[in-house]
């Protein structure tokens, strides 16, 4: 530019200025954009919640299959180890009295880490134990087939953590609602003594679960609960005693290796014995799927196995009503519909082989194959588990690979629960 233009440039008022105005606006669109994104982040990220990171499913005290005498507690405490999946620095415990007729007075509740994750002590981290309240107090009475939440427990615990939960129960009572295939020893001995550092000595062993039905964790970045709902197979009968060896703790094992699926808690709702359609060892799955699943706090994702005692124990009772192929995809289609319509995703999982078990026979055999291939091609799930193709035996698709039977041809050994959890796809619960 010529001397004398760039001198009459300058002699215009906010010539320069205009030049960068443009440059100016773009800078600030582009702050602008930031904070705009930045508060969209904040504003979708996921907020703390509660997440039930442990569960077992409330059962009758005398079961109609297998009949049983419940335990009489009387100025007693028991004590239950329970593992759970994700971990927090925030608890709460839930306790039932449900199946009861009569109230259940509990003078005191405690927590604390376990010494022993891996075996049937009961001692706990010295140091670790603390009271749990209700409404503040440290007792409460549980309602006739009532519930009770406790308040929030600060106790920072880290995932795959094993806990000692002790119960005081004051006066005489029928603890009507449990659980009755604990696979973890849970020991009774006189008096309060929640507080104790181990009662192993001078008390009675259960393997059942009594009064406590599940452990909640708050997550602060948010998180999900994914329910396992299912029968002896879901429950872990056959597995290890004292070893959380059921698929469903295989699989929180998996989950929580995982950095980004951490805030995945795993909840194991499986009732040994349990049908779709028919009550027989705890109420059909129909029947307890708001209760065991919907209910439970923070589910987002459901694997279902359920329906081989529905179509093996007819064998066992005559006169027992014989389920169809049909009958049991429309269980799974109500039960599909319900999830759906909380929002919540539920995944397939096909039935295992059972030839050679107690209940096998040819016609339903035919009901299982006809069943697991609704499963995995029907479409009516969000995705589909082939537990079946995980276990059986290639030389004998029928029967489970010799390797996986715990021997009694129905219920996988730890090994059939590993492989079980290892074919979960974790892409399944991608953020």
């Amino acid at each position: 530019m010529p001397n004398a233009e760039k001198a009459a440039a300058r002699s215009r008022p906010g010539s320069y200025r205009r030049q960068w105005v443009p440059i100016a606006a773009l800078l600030a669109s582009a702050l602008l954009a930031t904070a705009a994104a930045s508060a969209q982040t904040a504003s979708t990220a996921p907020p703390a919640s509660w997440v039930e990171t442990w569960g077992a499913s409330p059962q009758q005290p005398i079961d109609p299959v297998i009949g049983g005498t419940p335990i009489t507690l009387s100025n007693q405490t028991i004590r239950e180890v329970v593992r759970i999946s994700a971990g927090a620095s925030t608890l709460r415990l839930r306790l039932t009295n449900e199946y009861s007729d009569a109230p259940t007075a509990i003078g005191y509740v405690h927590i604390a880490l376990a010494a022993s994750s891996d075996s049937a002590s009961c001692a706990i981290v010295p140091g670790s134990d603390q009271a749990v309240t209700f409404g503040g107090s440290g007792s409460i009475t549980l309602a006739p087939n009532g519930a009770a939440l406790s308040d929030p427990i600060s106790m920072p615990v880290d995932r795959l953590t094993s806990l000692a939960v002790s119960i005081y129960v004051t006066s005489a009572t029928v603890p009507t609602s449990l659980h009755t295939l604990g696979q973890q020893t849970g020991y009774i001995a006189s008096g309060d003594v929640t507080s104790a550092a181990d009662l192993t000595s001078g008390s009675t062993t259960t393997q059942s679960r009594y009064l406590l039905s599940g452990v909640d964790a708050y997550l602060p970045r948010g998180g999900a609960t994914l329910v396992t709902l299912g029968d002896s197979i879901t429950d872990g009968y056959h597995s290890t005693p004292d070893q959380d060896h059921r698929w469903p703790d295989f699989l929180a094992q998996r989950l929580q290796a995982k950095g980004m699926l951490r805030n995945i808690a795993v909840a194991n709702e499986g009732i040994s014995g349990n049908r779709l359609l028919s009550e027989g060892i705890g109420p059909n799955a129909q029947s307890r799927f708001d209760r065991d699943v919907l209910s439970r706090p923070g589910v987002q994702y459901i694997i279902l196995l359920e329906g081989i005692n529905d179509i093996g124990f007819p064998d066992l009772f005559p006169g027992s009503t014989v389920p169809t192929t049909a009958d049991l995809i429309a269980a799974d289609q109500q039960l599909i519909a319900r999830a759906h319509e909380r929002g919540v995703m539920i995944f397939g999982a096909t039935l295992t082989p059972f030839q050679g078990a107690l209940y096998y026979s040819t016609s339903g055999e035919a009901t299982r194959e006809a069943f697991n291939e609704w499963i995995r091609h029907g479409g009516a799930f969000d995705a589909v588990i082939d537990f079946d193709k995980a276990v059986r035996d290639p030389a004998n698709p029928l029967q489970f690979l010799p390797a996986y039977d715990s021997g009694d041809h129905l219920h996988p050994n730890d090994a059939g629960y590993a492989a079980m959890a290892n074919t979960v796809p974790l892409r399944l619960f991608a953020p």
